[in-house]
């Protein structure tokens, strides 16, 4: 298991790495996380067992989002347009421009 920091600099992001040519390690054999500077170039060897790795894209983590961010006047106001599920196949608008009712037929 390894212990990362509580606080980092922002320029300093977490990077995924998975072993590219079987059968790997333990250790990036599932993929493991590497903190790194955006200026570092990307982990080309595992530095347990030296099998070849690739950096994996994730999902990013959106720092400050919360559900208010999603109130339909902060939605309205960002430009953007929110749309419910009222029926199979039919959204209605919460938020934003553009038609009140939207439907697959």
């Amino acid at each position: 298991m390894m212990l990362l920091p509580r606080t980092r600099d922002p320029q300093v992001p977490f990077y995924e790495y998975t072993c590219s040519e079987p059968p790997g390690c333990e250790h990036c054999r599932d993929a493991f996380t590497e903190l790194q500077r955006i200026s570092d170039e990307p982990l080309a060897r595992c530095p347990v067992c030296g099998s070849a790795i690739r950096r994996v894209v994730s999902a990013p983590n959106l720092v400050g989002s919360s559900a208010s961010d999603l109130k339909p006047s902060n939605i309205e106001k960002a430009g953007f347009t929110q749309y419910r599920k009222i029926g199979k196949g039919v959204y209605e608008k919460s938020a934003g421009k553009g038609p009140g009712i939207i439907s697959a037929d």
